[in-house]
């Protein structure tokens, strides 16, 4: 045979196995559609259908196996035949185009071919695929015929049905509904309809309900848990109602007595989301009290506000000026309007406040707040900033001295404690090293000076005098010359006048008995100066106390000679000693003043218990033990464990429903409540509904109070040896 016919034989049965192939596999689901059609329509129907499909599945198979061509051939001779020597593509090669070799190659071939046994190079059968195809087709042909069908309805529905009549319905169906939801203008909302009668809005939406049911009833309602209905009014074959979501809500759909129970009873929930306050927030300035400035003309002012549905355009900037001192102080209060910048639901407002024409001057406090308002309608909700000031620090304080025409200037006295006397110049010990000797001894100077100060304010706690005071106008300069020229140091570091006047100051020689003359220094003097005092007189403190704070001064006057010299390491041992005896100091000053106190006179133990209780009512304790317990939480909690249908199951949902009005804020969701209390009412054999109410209960009960841990008998071991003992104390 040649070698053509036996390539052309080749290919026409790898053809025909393809075609069984697709056809064994389709013909299982042509039979599932016309079954399906035979099921639900007419068999002259199905018949069509199962000719057509078949007809399909032929043709789809012919066409699936025309895709076998010489080129699949070629590859399938290659792979299963070695001495076709990957060359069977000359096989079906046209000669003109062959060089000499291809020609004797393409020989060589054919005479295999015609000499060579016959390969089977046909697919081989899916057995699995079409197995499995079978199964599944044969399981949904199954499902089909047990389906029923009307052909399987009762005689009596079947001649309704083929005289026109429906049988009498036992419920009453909602067979449409529409939700129209409006959100208040203001929001910028878009309106929405929707199928679905549970929704959640922002509080204030306009909701409309258009619902149809069959049959007709008479009168049909939407009753709230809260008691409010909204009626519905019929309007066509569809019933219509109207009402504004204030606050979250659950309803369901009522009807008339003489209608038909509803086919599905249930709740309906309304989520309201509220609109909140204007967000308020101060840019500049950056803190709440803010201190003029030299040469400041102006106070610059920024906020920037934002709401979730809309900041009013418009606010107003509330500005307010102190004036006076003391008592006499006044107020002028005037509003400025505003408007911001930016999009709808933020905005930003600035303003800078002329200083001079308000009237703003030294002493006074400029108080400043911002109000704005949202788009809410009709009542708008307002917020107000936090309160600003702007304070202009007064000049030094100046207070008159009592003489006619002298004003003395009073500075804050400023002294360091003694801890952080030693600190500073611990940190300068530290640094010696990197300072110079000037820098170094002027910084040890100016702490010396600080322990000076600081000696002299509690130098006056033992009636010593304040070194360097100034003088009063009465000195003359000659007298002041001569009291800074006789001023020397000792070794001691303590300063001593060489001048008669011993303690710096210029006493009045008037006699105590010559009376006091206006105008007279001495008089003067006497009147508005001070007397001297004696550490031994000081009556301020015990003398114990006395002769720790003597002993700190001391201690005071070392450091303070070393400090003033440049040495800083050898004063820190007296410092250290000082702050030690001031802390003693503080201590004993305490105890002095809490033996102190008053003597009560004795007790009279006759009058005891001796007076007239006539007429007086008797107190109860005012303190009373807490109890957390909620009784109408726990008693229902152990009644939802117990099993659907006994005597313990049963609920009062009505206790229930009376404590969540009463404690509607403790709950975190009460909508969630109030559904799990209806729906267990409606069905008190509900398992399910059982487990979620208790589940929502759970979290509202108290928590029990914390108890001692009971201890551990130390397992087997401890067992046995309380056992031992146990036996060893019985007779």
């Amino acid at each position: 045979m040649k070698a053509d016919t036996v390539l052309r034989a080749w290919l026409q049965a790898a053809r025909r196995r393809r075609i069984g192939v697709t056809t064994c596999a389709a013909l299982p689901w042509a039979a599932v559609l016309a079954t399906a059609v035979a099921r639900w329509g007419s068999i002259a129907l199905a018949a069509a259908v199962a000719a057509i499909t078949a007809a399909a599945v032929v043709a789809g198979a012919w066409s699936y196996a025309r895709r076998l061509d010489t080129r699949w051939l070629a590859r399938r001779l290659n792979d299963r035949r070695a001495d076709m020597d990957d060359s069977a593509d000359l096989l079906f090669a046209a000669d003109a185009p062959l060089s000499p070799l291809q020609r004797l190659q393409q020989a060589r071939l054919r005479e295999r071919i015609e000499r060579g046994a016959t390969p089977d190079l046909r697919e081989p059968w899916p057995w699995r695929r079409i197995a499995a195809g079978a199964v599944v087709a044969g399981l949904l042909l199954a499902a089909l015929l047990w389906w029923p069908t009307a052909q399987d309805l009762p005689l009596h529905q079947r001649l309704a049905e083929a005289t026109g009549l429906a049988p009498a319905p036992t419920h009453t169906r909602l067979l449409q509904a529409q939700l129209a939801i409006a959100p208040p203008a203001y929001t910028r909302l878009p309106a929405r309809t929707q199928d679905e009668l549970d929704a959640k809005t922002v509080q204030g939406a306009s909701l409309r309900w258009t619902l149809r049911l069959s049959p007709q009833p008479q009168t049909a309602a939407l009753a709230f848990h809260d008691g409010r209905r909204v009626v519905l009014q019929r309007s066509g074959e569809d019933w219509i109602g109207q009402s504004v979501l204030d606050k979250p809500a659950l309803y369901r759909l009522e009807l008339d007595a003489r209608a038909l129970p509803l086919q599905t009873r249930r709740l309906y929930r309304l989520d309201a989301t509220p609109d909140r306050a204007p967000q308020l927030r101060v840019i500049e300035p950056d803190r709440g009290l803010s201190l003029m400035q030299p040469g400041q003309r102006a106070w610059p002012l920024a906020f920037e506000a934002s709401d979730d549905y809309g900041v009013d355009a418009g606010a107003q900037l509330r500005v307010v000026l102190a004036q006076g001192s003391g008592e006499n102080i006044t107020f002028r209060e005037r509003q400025i309007a505003l408007q911001g910048s930016g999009g709808a639901q933020s905005k930003r407002y600035v303003h800078r406040l002329d200083l001079g024409a308000l009237g703003y001057a030294v002493g006074d406090d400029l108080i400043v707040q911002l109000m704005v308002h949202d788009n809410r309608r009709p009542q708008a909700q307002s917020a107000r900033s936090p309160s600003l000031i702007l304070r202009w620090p007064a000049d030094a304080g100046s207070e008159a001295t009592g003489i006619e025409g002298l004003v003395k200037t009073v500075l804050p006295a400023y002294f360091r404690s003694q801890r952080q006397i030693i600190i500073d110049a611990e940190a300068l010990l530290a640094q010696r090293r990197r300072l110079d000797a000037d820098t170094y001894l002027k910084r040890s100077d100016g702490i010396g000076v600080d322990q000076r100060i600081l000696r002299l304010r509690y130098g006056q706690f033992l009636g010593e005098e304040a070194e360097g005071e100034p003088q009063l106008p009465t000195n003359d300069a000659e007298e002041e010359g001569a009291h800074e020229e006789g001023e020397h140091h000792d070794g001691d570091g303590h300063d001593h006048a060489t001048a008669p006047k011993q303690d710096g100051h210029d006493h009045g020689q008037a006699s105590a008995s010559e009376p006091a003359k206006f105008g007279d220094p001495g008089s003067v003097l006497e009147q508005y100066g001070h007397t001297h005092d004696h550490a031994e007189a000081a009556t301020l403190l015990d003398p114990e106390t006395r002769k720790l704070l003597k002993s700190a001064l001391d201690e005071m006057w070392q450091s303070e000679l070393h400090l003033r010299q440049g040495h800083p390491d050898q004063a820190l041992p007296y410092a250290y000693k000082a702050l030690r005896y001031i802390k003693q100091v503080q201590q004993a000053s305490r105890i002095y003043l809490a033996r102190v106190g008053p003597e009560l006179p004795p007790i009279d133990e006759g009058r005891r218990l001796s007076g007239d209780r006539a007429g007086l009512a008797r107190r109860g304790d005012a303190l009373s033990r807490a109890d957390t317990s909620v009784p109408t939480l726990e008693a229902l909690w152990r009644t939802l464990d117990a099993a659907p249908g006994s005597e313990a199951a049963a609920i009062d949902t009505a206790a229930l429903e009376r404590w969540l009005r009463d404690n509607e804020t403790r709950v975190a969701d009460p909508l969630a409540l109030v559904a799990a209390i209806d729906a267990l009412r409606e069905r008190p054999d509900c398992a399910d509904c059982r487990a979620r109410l208790r589940g929502l209960l759970w979290p509202l009960l108290p928590r029990p109070p914390a108890a001692v841990p009971r201890r551990g008998d130390g397992g087997e071991e401890g067992r046995r040896y309380l056992d031992a003992l146990r036996r060893e104390r019985a007779p």
